[in-house]
Order: structure tokens, then sequence, then C-alpha cells
């Protein structure tokens, strides 16, 4: 097990105190199937709706009086960017950490995880951290008597809609998860959805918000976030990201990541790797990405990274959103005898070359992209043009149901959405949100902004419970860990040794 955040442990606590709730919502959730297969969809009858009439169909969640609130809100009031405030108030009926399981659910043996499981330790909703006295507790932006509201903002329309929705599915999974089994300070958590819409001036506007409607920003996810970084600066709003990329939200003093990007420091792991496996494959390399967002910078810093590695990077290019004719860029990459094709970019995009690849009859030695792909969809939308394609992952295998925490992460997303798509975006926006609940329990009633800000500037070698490589959280530095997997035959394998490669960093000295 990688080292977890550095904290103190005792014996497991409720999430805060408990408080009566209205009207118990009965779950009676039926033993999730058909998760053999990596990334494997889930058929949405397979979890079955609750009584009187609190389903979750939807997207829909049960709310503390047993009612269902819908993740679409509909009124003239809502800010532009916004696509709905999703209250996840659930009916936690025992305290978060016993190590029950809800009822329907397997036991936790590492085979196919359950609607509603939960988790025991530091598993359990609360990580098992010395909760905090409420005593003092204050209610303050985003917080009432009832409620704590954590923003997600995430690109879910924009030139590929619904890139990012999965950082909004995963946190409100774990909301779900946290309102079911107890509350923190008598309060349960209130998701508010906003569309960062794949434009920094889209993402400025939904933080613009969250700092009047939201206590702290979760989990959210954008291609363009350095749109919104300024705004949760000058607010004081701690913003607990899944994902950051791009230079101006790393240097956020109130910005966080579960997994953060300084775009100059890239790690060498993955590209000594390939330096050794495939040394003639790596002389002679195709790069493209997509010409937007953070893309074109992490682009140049790759290259400059991997070249430092051994790499001679032969074509470097990039292919604009609107591109549809991918067959001059793969004439580029066999004219200059490419033998390793990388690519940076959605994988609706990654699968347009790829069929350009298959059509013109080019098939490099290797095919190479980031997590990006690692998603179920693409598997089913690449078809044979995706077979063999190779992935540098931050991530436990999705379908690795022995690391208890991924079990909770794809339990509790089917919970909430019945047929959502586990991914890397997914995985590190429900870290994100885990994070944010123990820091929250730790400082009980000294929860604020700021006492926030300030815990998660100390948080170290953050694995999310062994869901994800070590990530200095609190640095925001990029993670210096990966494991490389491949797609065969509609699989998802391991190749690499051991369950990561970590090593040295190069800084490119080009920022981003």
């Amino acid at each position: 097990m990688t080292t977890q955040l550095r904290r103190p442990r005792a014996a497991t606590r409720p999430l805060g105190t408990r408080r009566a709730r209205r009207g118990a919502v009965l779950l009676v959730a039926a033993l999730v199937t058909s998760l053999a297969a990596c990334g494997s969809r889930m058929d949405p009858a397979t979890v079955v709706g609750l009584s009187a009439g609190a389903g979750v169909a939807g997207g829909g969640v049960p709310g503390a009086d047993g009612a269902v609130v819908s993740g679409e809100v509909p009124g003239a009031d809502l800010a532009p960017g916004t696509t709905g405030d999703l209250a996840t108030s659930g009916s936690g009926s025992g305290a978060v950490g016993s190590g029950g399981t809800a009822p329907g659910s397997a036991a936790d043996d590492g085979g196919t995880p359950s609607a509603g499981e939960q988790g025991g330790g530091e598993n359990a909703a609360d990580g098992g951290v010395r909760a905090g006295s409420c005593d003092g507790f204050e209610n303050t932006a985003g917080i009432t008597d009832d409620t704590i509201t954590i923003a997600n903002v995430s690109d879910i329309s924009g030139p590929v809609p619904g890139i990012f929705e999965s950082a909004q599915q995963a946190t409100q999974a774990y909301a779900a998860y946290v309102n079911s089994t107890g509350d923190i300070c008598g309060r349960s958590l209130k998701i508010l959805n906003l569309d960062s819409r794949a434009d920094a001036g889209a993402d400025q506007q939904a933080y613009t918000r969250a700092c009047d409607d939201a206590f702290a920003a979760v989990g959210s996810m954008s291609a363009f976030d350095s749109g919104g970084a300024a705004t949760a600066q000058q607010c004081g709003l701690p913003d607990l990201r899944s994902y950051s990329v791009n230079g101006d939200r790393t240097r956020c003093t109130t910005c966080f990541a579960a997994y953060a990007v300084q775009p100059n420091l890239v790690p060498n792991a993955m590209p000594q790797y390939w330096a050794k496996k495939a040394p003639e494959a790596v002389k002679s390399v195709a790069m493209f990405y997509v010409n937007a967002g953070a893309a074109p910078s992490n682009a140049e810093n790759f290259r400059a990274a991997w070249e430092k590695n051994g790499w001679d990077v032969k074509v470097f290019e990039a292919i604009d959103t609107a591109e549809f004719n991918y067959a001059p860029y793969v004439q580029q990459a066999k004219d200059a005898g490419a033998r390793l094709v990388n690519y940076t970019g959605p994988y609706q995009f990654t699968i347009r070359l790829q069929q350009a690849m298959r059509q013109q009859g080019f098939e490099p030695e290797i095919f190479l992209q980031d997590a990006t792909v690692y998603d179920q969809r693409y598997v089913d939308e690449a078809g044979e043009s995706g077979d063999g394609t190779y992935v540098y992952a931050q991530t436990a295998l999705l379908d690795d149901f022995s690391v208890a925490e991924m079990k909770l992460y794809r339990s509790w997303l089917q919970q909430v959405d019945p047929g959502a798509e586990p991914n890397t975006y997914g995985v590190f926006a429900w870290s994100a949100a885990r994070l944010f609940v123990e820091q929250a329990v730790a400082l009980g009633g000294k929860l604020s902004r700021a006492s926030l800000v300030e815990r998660l500037r100390g948080v170290e070698d953050w694995t999310g419970n062994g869901i994800h490589v070590p990530q200095q959280v609190g640095a925001e530095s990029t993670a210096n860990c990966a494991s490389i997997i491949q797609l065969s035959n509609g699989t998802w394998k391991k190749v690499s040794p051991g369950e990561y490669l970590c090593g040295s960093m190069t800084n490119t000295g080009l920022g981003g």
C-alpha cells in the first residue's frame, strides 16, 4: 500500500454529530452484475428503485425527506454555466465507519461490487479520522443549519459534450455515500453542479457563483481551468479539484487537486520505460495533440522532457477541434517513418486519428496516450482501431476490486447514476471529495474556508486510500509515478512491472 496522508488516527467515528432525519428511505439495492470486464457498462435495471418513490433513476438521489431531487433543476435564476442544483442529502441510518454493508450488498470479498456498499476503517466515508469537536461551528457562505453546499465546475457542454461529466458523477457519488451514513456536524452535503462549457470565461462565471453559493468547490475538471483561478483566490474559495491542468490554477493559493500538474515538471519514468523497452521506436516519434485548452502547453513540455530522455520527435503537430480529416496527419507520420505515435486529446478525437491510420494501413509499433482513453466508451467506439493502444495511467485498474476504494467508487457511481462509466477523471474527483470530507470532519467546529485551505496545504502522499498514485496535494506538484496498461481484445491489462513506475522529474523550464 502506498503512503497515505499523514494524519493522526483514532477509533472509527461517525461524521460529526448525528442528527434526526425525516422519513427514512429504505434502500433495496439489487446485486450489481456485469462488471467482469474493465470499464464494462452496468445495466441500469440492475440497480433497483427505492420505496415510496425515492428511486435513483434519472440521476436523482434520495433526499432527507425521502424525495428524489433531480440533477436538473429548472429555474430562470440559474447563472450561465449551471447544469442544476443536485441535493444529495441521503437518509443514512448508521454511523460512518461502522464497517457494515448496505441492505442487499455483498460481503467485501474483492468480487463484484454491489450498489451502495459501505466501507470501514480508512474506507469509511470519514476515513476513520479523529473527528473535531463541533463546538463553535458557524454557518457561512454555502453552509446552513442543515447542509454544506459544495460546487462542482466541470466541462459538460462544449466541443466534446459530456467530456468531464464523470467528475460531477463521482462527486455526487461520494456525497451520496457520506449522506447515507452520517453527516458533518449535523449537516449533509449538497452539490451545486456548474458547467464550465470548455471555456475559460464560463469557468470564471461559474466560480463567481460558487463564491457566493458554495462553501468550497470539489472534484471540478476543465480543460480551461485558468478562467476561474483568480476568482477562487480572490474570494478565498477552497478549490479541491479532480485535476488541475493549467499553470494559472496551480499558482492559485486556494486551489488544490487530487491530481495536480505543474506543466514544466514532467515525470521521467514513462519515457525511460519506453526508451528501454523499445529503443528504436523512441528514435522516430510522431506527436499530435488537440489544439485547445492546456494541451498545447502540456505537449510542448512533454516533447522537451521526453527528448531529454532519449526520444526523437520527428513530427509535432496540433490538430484543431473542428478538424475531421486526419489523413494528412497520418501521412506526415508515415513519411517520417514514425514507429511510436502519441496523441494528447479527448478519446473521441483519438478514434478519428486511429481510424485514419487504419484506413491508410499505417501500423506503428506503439500507439501511446494518457489515461483520457482509459474509458469503456473508447473501447466500444474505437473497436479494432483501438486494439493494442498503450496508456500511461495514474490509477489502479478500474476493475481491480481488491482495491477496496475502487470497489466503493464503482458501487456508488452506479447508485447515483446507473450506467455511468468510471474513468480517471471520476477516480480523482472521488478522491478529491474524500479528502474534502476527511479534512472537514477533522476540523469540526473550526471549519472555515481559511482553515480548510491551511489544512490542504499540508497534505502529502495522498493516494485516496490506494486508488491512485501518491499525490503531493499541498505542494501542487506533478506526480512522478505511472503504470503502463494496454488494450488487448477489449480488455485493459497492466504491462509494466510492479504497482507503479516511479522516478525523477524533468524540469523543462517552459512553464505553462
